[in-house]
């Protein structure tokens, strides 16, 4: 475990939030609690506020290195059951990027966290010249069998050329990071002047999750960083990005997989209607989510 400074501001004075949910002593090495597809809901490291700037972030927590190497050996089988869900979700992402960051045209596009790289076939048969990085190896491989580019590793080690693509995405992937701040300064490495970063995450300045407080779903042991787009705006100007737009934004869900995610909350409950949706054949039916806490934000590197 290691304490951390804000990753926006570098203070150490902090408050307390949501004390820490996870038992120190009897932690059993878990990889499940790092997939995306997890239902740690509630079990979390202590959550604080930093009092100078206001990021929420975690802390004490495990170090970067061994975040890492959890995300490196993590393999999530459902995920890729939930796969359908996922191409509708990125499908509807596209429209407000291309309204916000122009037309694809064959323009190259970098998928941060790419996972099995749903996003990159997405914006490929789009029109973008689009890879992802994902540091999983057991995604990279499910990937390059769907014959979908991903590079293996984290952006920090790819060695990818400065001024080079033109949009950035980092879909769910901020608040996993232990360093934010270094991830996004090599972002605007990366991108051409000009080029855009499109970060999509949890917004914990929302109403619903000021409703929820402790019991927030997203207050997860792989969440790291609880960005509001206050403070996500902070961070991005701090690195020289032009802040352009933020805006709420759901997903889709097979509506089986939305009942998976609710049995931790009312396990009866939702084992009785799993059979029932299962029964009608109605388990595959895609279903809009947006609860009006999950962000999409759009900055700019300047020309």
């Amino acid at each position: 475990m290691e304490f951390v400074c804000c990753n926006l501001c570098g203070s150490n004075d902090s408050l307390l939030l949501y004390p820490s949910t996870i038992d120190p002593v009897n932690t059993i090495e878990d990889y499940s609690a790092f997939r995306c597809t997890s239902t740690g809901y509630g079990r979390h490291y202590a959550i604080v506020q930093c009092q100078q700037c206001g990021l929420v972030y975690a802390n004490p927590r495990k170090n970067g290195m061994e975040v890492l190497e959890k995300y490196v050996k993590v393999e999530d089988p459902l995920y890729f059951e939930e796969r359908q869900g996922r191409v509708i979700t990125f499908g509807k992402h596209l429209r407000p990027l291309h309204y916000v960051t122009g037309p694809p045209n064959g323009r190259t596009l970098l998928d941060i966290g790419a996972h099995i790289g749903v996003f990159v076939e997405v914006a490929n048969k789009a029109g973008w010249k689009a890879v992802g990085i994902e540091p999983s190896h057991w995604s990279v491989e499910i990937a390059r069998q769907a014959g979908i580019e991903l590079i293996e590793g984290t952006l920090v080690s790819s060695g990818l050329p400065d001024n080079y693509f033109d949009v950035v995405t980092l879909w769910d992937v901020i608040e996993h990071l232990s360093d934010p701040m270094t991830e996004l300064k090599h972002v605007f490495r990366v991108l051409k002047p000009g080029g855009w970063v499109v970060i999509h995450t949890m917004n914990i300045e929302s109403v619903f999750a000021r409703l929820m407080g402790s019991k927030w779903p997203w207050l997860m042991e792989m969440h790291l960083y609880y960005f509001s787009a206050r403070t996500l705006r902070c961070l991005l100007e701090t690195i020289h990005f032009q802040w352009k737009i933020s805006q709420p934004q759901g997903r889709y869900l097979r509506l089986g997989y939305l009942i998976s995610r609710l049995k931790p909350f009312s396990y009866n409950l939702m084992t009785m209607l799993d059979k029932l949706i299962k029964t009608v054949h109605l388990d595959s039916m895609p279903v809009a989510i947006n609860l009006g806490d999950l962000i999409t934000v759009y900055a700019q590197k300047p020309l």
